[in-house]
């Protein structure tokens, strides 16, 4: 796997990677909103485009997403790529249709080409979507493909290469999102040690979260203890989607010291903060939760508004940012084969200050971005390179 990752990057580096900005991090707001397109059924029986109330813009674009597991509601993921959709309907008048996976993803294929049918871009909300997808646009040409956290290389080849003209992947550096929620860990924590939830282990992409989240804890001060623990190993995925089980992980971490946890394990996350919420009721003391992904302070906050208050920050993968310019690029005509890298400098990671928990560290966050942005910081992808405590 290893192997794996460090040719992916390298293959990286020879891709023109392309991702605009999306406005500054304060600014985003994934929430849970329900409004948009028709729904796809589960059983993948019809798919409608949502052309009801569409904005002043028009657009001959319409393009069907599949999301991961959940759907909309996770308050994480899925509704990040949601707000893309939201995004590019309002600006760009694209149509849309959406679906969801059957409990065991078992489907997944069934739905890609469901959308396939009816529309010129299909969307997959996840890695688990790479196999299919491609298998899938290799039987459709006509119609591009994009898949959210895969690079859709075929490294049977070599080098690699897209699986064809037809197949993007949407891809993000969150080790640097990862090391600015690290930073503000260290500069928050009373205790000298926090906690990292990881949704499953070890396929090379959570671990990603928790390297940097362990080097940005180290870059203030080394000697802060990291504890982590991850709800199920591959390739079992439904640790995406155990609240309860990351709720007794966390009340554990709280228990033994640690007063700030950062958690990136999609809708299970949520267990975290109502582990956050009663542990400090019961004991007097103030503990923190860290999301992932979206503004959980804004996302949590529309399910629980009592939870918001255990948000210090969260890190933000800017799928929604991934989603918006895709469709605009196929809107444009300008859609792009193979990875599409989205990191720091374009936006596509960064760290939320919603609640102003972590107001009075901005400008150090600030610095740490810069430093990234500019090279002077590289954020390791291997949590075993990273020595705390």
């Amino acid at each position: 796997m290893r192997k794996r990752l460090l040719l992916l990057l390298a293959v990286l580096l020879s891709f023109s990677l392309v991702a605009a900005a999306c406005g500054d991090d304060d600014s985003a707001d994934t929430g849970s909103d329900d409004a948009g397109g028709d729904d796809m059924a589960d059983d993948g029986d019809d798919m409608a485009d949502d052309g009801d109330d569409m904005a002043d813009v028009s657009s001959d674009t319409t393009v069907g997403l599949v999301y991961d597991i959940g759907g909309r509601g996770d308050l994480s993921f899925n509704d990040s790529a949601a707000e893309g959709l939201e995004r590019a309907k309002s600006e760009l008048g694209i149509a849309f249709a959406e679906a969801s996976p059957n409990d065991d993803g078992s489907n997944r294929a069934e739905l890609l080409q469901l959308a396939a049918d009816a529309n010129p871009i299909v969307i997959g909300v996840g890695f688990l979507f790479e196999g299919d997808a491609a298998a899938v646009a290799a039987e459709n040409p006509d119609t591009n493909f994009a898949v959210i956290d895969s690079s859709m290389l075929d490294f049977s080849q070599d080098p690699p290469a897209p699986y064809g003209p037809n197949v993007a992947g949407l891809v993000f550096a969150e080790e640097q999102g990862s090391y600015l929620v690290g930073v503000a860990a260290a500069l928050k924590t009373q205790t000298g040690k926090v906690g990292f939830i990881g949704g499953v282990c070890c396929f090379g992409l959570i671990e990603k979260f928790e390297a940097g989240f362990r080097a940005g804890v180290a870059s203030v001060d080394p000697s802060i203890e990291v504890v982590a623990e991850y709800i199920t190993d591959a390739p079992d995925f439904d640790g995406f989607n155990q609240p309860d089980r990351a709720q007794v992980i966390a009340t554990t971490m709280y228990e033994d010291g640690a007063d700030i946890i950062y958690h990136a394990a999609g809708g299970a996350g949520n267990g975290m903060f109502q582990a956050a919420k009663e542990y400090s009721e019961d004991n007097g003391t103030k503990v923190w939760g860290i999301g992932v992904d979206s503004d959980q302070y804004n996302t949590i906050g529309a399910v629980d508004a009592s939870l918001q208050e255990y948000v210090l920050t969260s890190m933000l993968k800017r799928v929604d940012v991934a989603v918006y310019e895709i469709l605009k690029a196929q809107d444009e005509g300008t859609f792009a084969a193979g990875p599409n890298l989205y990191d720091l400098s374009v936006d596509g990671v960064g760290y939320s200050s919603t609640g102003g928990y972590v107001d009075d560290i901005v400008d150090e966050l600030e610095a740490a971005k810069a430093a990234i942005i500019a090279g002077d910081v590289v954020v390791p992808t291997d949590p075993t390179q990273v020595t705390n405590g």
